[in-house]
C-alpha cells in the first residue's frame, strides 16, 4: 500500500486542555537513536490532547500497533506506521524520516528492508523553515567542535550534530515558544551528546582521550610527558565540572572558541556566560589544586 502524505491535513484540534493519557514508559530496549525520535513523539501526543483511540481512527492501524510504537516495544516499526503517526500528530516528515533510519541502521535492519519501507510511502517535497535553516548554518562549525571534543571523531560528531538539527526541526513549534531558541537548542545538543559520551564509573564525562587530538600534543616533541599529564588532569576535571561550567570550558579550552562567541552558541547573556566562565575557572582551580606540587 502506498501512502501518499496530505499536504493540507489539519494539525491536531484544541481540545480545549483536554489531554491524553500519558503512554506507558518506553521499553528500556528501545536504542539511543529510537529515542531520540519518540520521546518527542510521545510529548506531541500528550501534549496534543488526542488519545491512543484518536490515533487508531486516524492511522487506521490497530491499537495495538499504536501502542507497541509508542512504547518502542517489540520489533522497530516500519516506517508506513511510523508515518501514519506522526502526520496524525501533525509533525514534519523529512527529519523524521531521517530519524527513523537512523535508528533503524541502530537496530541492525537491514539496508534493503528500510528501503523498501521509504518506498512504501510517497513524499511531497518539504523544506525546513527558513529561520531553523539560517540557525543550523550559523552553528554547524561551533556545534560540532563541541561534539567533536566528547565524541572523538568527525564522523560521530557529524551523526549527534544532524540528528539534533532534525530533531530541533522536529520541535521547531515547540522551541519557537521557549524563552530563547539557542538555549533550547543548546540543551537538545548536549542532550544528544552526553547520550553517546564515555563516562568514568561514577557518570561524568570523560574527556581524557580528547587530549590525544590537541594541537598541544600532535606539535609536542617525544618526551614531553608533562604537557600531557597537565592535560590530562585538566580534561578530566574540566568533565567533573557543573553542565553549564562544563560547556563554558569546553567550548573555550578544548575548542578554542573566543569568549566573546559563547553567548550566541550558548543562548547564555554575555553576563551570565561571563560569570559561568569565572565560576568555572575557580572550579577547575580547586580540582586540580591536588595535582599541584607541594611547596
Amino acid at each position: 500500500m502506498i501512502w501518499t502524505p496530505d499536504a493540507d491535513q489539519p494539525p491536531p484540534p484544541d481540545t480545549g486542555g483536554k489531554r491524553g493519557r500519558k503512554p506507558a514508559p518506553i521499553s528500556q530496549a528501545a536504542g539511543l537513536s529510537h529515542r531520540a525520535w519518540l520521546e518527542p513523539v510521545r510529548s506531541f501526543l500528550f501534549s496534543s490532547g488526542l488519545t491512543l483511540n484518536d490515533l487508531v481512527d486516524r492511522s487506521g492501524y490497530s491499537k495495538t500497533r499504536i501502542s507497541e510504537l509508542l512504547r518502542g516495544n517489540g520489533y522497530y516499526p516500519a516506517w508506513e506506521i511510523t508515518f501514519s503517526v506522526i502526520r496524525a500528530l501533525g509533525l514534519p516528515v523529512q527529519p523524521m524520516r531521517r530519524l527513523w533510519t537512523a535508528a533503524a541502521r541502530e537496530a541492525r535492519k537491514e539496508p534493503g528492508w528500510i528501503e523498501h519501507c521509504i518506498q512504501q510511502v510517497a513524499l511531497e517535497p518539504e523544506h525546513p523553515p527558513v529561520a531553523h535553516q539560517a540557525f543550523t548554518e550559523a552553528l554547524h562549525t561551533p556545534y560540532s567542535d563541541y561534539a567533536r571534543a566528547f565524541l572523538l571523531t568527525d564522523h560521530r560528531a557529524r551523526w549527534v550534530v544532524a540528528e539534533t538539527f532534525d530533531l530541533l526541526w522536529l520541535c521547531w513549534s515547540e522551541a519557537g515558544t521557549s524563552e530563547d531558541i539557542r538555549r533550547y537548542a543548546w540543551r537538545l545538543l548536549r542532550s544528544r551528546v552526553m547520550a553517546r559520551a564515555d563516562r568514568h564509573h561514577d557518570g561524568h564525562p570523560d574527556l581524557r582521550p580528547a587530549v590525544f587530538s590537541t594541537a598541544e600534543v600532535r606539535d609536542s616533541t617525544p618526551g614531553h610527558f608533562i604537557i600531557l599529564t597537565e592535560l590530562v588532569d585538566l580534561f578530566d576535571a574540566i568533565g567533573r565540572l557543573p553542565h553549564d561550567q562544563m560547556d563554558v570550558a569546553v567550548l573555550r579550552y578544548l575548542c578554542g572558541m573566543h569568549p566573546d562567541d559563547m553567548p550566541d552558541v550558548l543562548g547564555l547573556s554575555p553576563a551570565i556566560c561571563h560569570a559561568v566562565d569565572h565560576h568555572a575557572r575557580a572550579a577547575l582551580e580547586d580540582l586540580l589544586r591536588p595535582y599541584s606540587p607541594r611547596e
